[in-house]
């Protein structure tokens, strides 16, 4: 079915754009998902229906220019574990991270909130992408996929990193405890706690540690596209909205990557 189809619409970054480079922040417009995962549900792990997903993916790889079975998802675990990878994988290996100079294969990462990060180094003909939510933030994924990046041959300073729709701080909520084991890490990464309406609660900037992580890996280049899942159910799934909508489950979105 998706061989016949146009390619979907996709969120795009001018940092991430090479003619060498084929790359999509995709929503979840396009997909053949229904009800609560609709449409474009890129989540193995959901309980959609698994064909829905398998044709969901075979679109995003149709329109990264890849084949499917070369559009490389790890099963994430919010580590700060990267693999570096020159072929496709059967079986999904555990890690949040994956690197490659390998043409034609695409890297990528699942999210309904937690970031998704793609990185170029054009130059070397070097990417990467990760998943990063507070704990990977937090023990530093992106300092992790540069290091695996490096060790291809790419330069920390002709590396550019873009960040994807994930949850933003007006809409990230957490408890004292959450604050203290940050503080309790590092007094400085009080930065990115603004107070919330409730007492004792805070408001968390996860792109903004993110950017600091990247800031600290010495790259030449990070953005974040600052678009809120959260708050934007038209275009993303959210694993908090749905939460708070008491929904069985979510569907989730993928960002990737590929040297073409």
């Amino acid at each position: 079915m998706s061989g016949d189809l146009p390619a979907l619409p996709c969120l795009k970054a001018a940092a991430l754009t090479h003619e060498s480079i084929s790359h999509g922040f995709f929503t979840r417009a396009g997909g053949v998902s229904t009800g609560l995962y609709a449409t474009l549900n890129g989540g193995v792990g959901s309980e959609d229906d698994p064909a829905h997903v398998r044709e969901n993916r075979a679109r995003m790889a149709r329109t990264l220019g890849v084949l499917p079975e070369n559009l490389l998802v790890p099963f994430q675990v919010h580590s700060i574990d990267v693999l570096s990878v020159s072929e496709p994988f059967s079986e999904r290996p555990r890690a949040d991270g994956l690197v490659t100079a390998t043409r034609g294969l695409a890297l990528g990462a699942t999210g309904a909130d937690c970031g998704m990060v793609l990185f170029a180094d054009v130059q070397a003909g070097v990417i990467g992408a990760c998943h990063s939510g507070w704990k990977g933030a937090f023990d530093d994924i992106i300092g992790a996929v540069v290091t695996a990046m490096g060790a291809l041959g790419a330069q920390r300073h002709n590396i550019s990193a873009v960040l994807g729709p994930c949850i933003q701080q007006t809409s990230y909520e957490v408890g004292p405890e959450f604050f203290t084991r940050f503080i309790e890490r590092d007094a400085a990464l009080a930065a990115f706690f603004v107070p919330s309406a409730r007492s004792d609660h805070y408001r968390f900037d996860l792109p903004g540690l993110i950017g600091l992580r990247a800031q600290q890996a010495g790259i030449g280049h990070f953005e974040s596209l600052g678009l809120d899942t959260y708050a934007d159910a038209d275009r993303f799934f959210s694993y908090r909205r749905s939460t708070h909508l008491k929904e069985p489950d979510y569907g989730r979105l993928i960002s990737a990557i590929a040297l073409v």
